[in-house]
């Protein structure tokens, strides 16, 4: 599943989604995950409305069934939510290493339903109707 992490140093989740420098994805399982790409992104990222900054960004992520971030604006959300992501809210910097261990270690047990919902993104829809 691959997962996106909002971030300025590309070390922790510590940016707005709006307002980040990077997005660093990083494809995660229950036994293992792989550092994908580090997009970065120019130009003006400052709070100020611009909704435009926010396409690049949802066309960054639009295979990401999970986007991490330490916040979020309302229409970012609702933009995000329409791409089938789920976004997570982290209270304080974290580091994304250790995001990728605790999604894992869930992931090996029996994930909520919300998880199930994302893990199945990634996976094709296919009907058998011989069955």
């Amino acid at each position: 599943m691959k997962v996106a992490f909002a971030t300025q140093d590309l070390r922790r989740v510590d940016a707005h989604f709006g307002w980040a420098k990077y997005i660093a994805i990083y494809d995660v399982g229950p036994i293992g995950h792989v550092f994908l790409k580090a997009i970065q992104f120019d130009g003006d990222l400052k709070e100020d409305g611009n909704e435009d900054k926010l396409a690049p960004k949802i066309e960054a992520i639009k295979d990401c069934a999970i986007l991490y971030v330490a916040a979020i604006g309302g229409s970012g959300a609702a933009r995000v939510v329409a791409n089938n992501i789920h976004p997570i809210k982290v209270n304080k910097p974290e580091n994304i290493l250790v995001l990728v261990e605790k999604l894992r270690h869930v992931l090996k047990g029996t994930p909520p339903p919300w998880l199930r919902k994302a893990l199945a993104k990634d996976q094709e829809r296919t009907l058998d109707f011989e069955e």
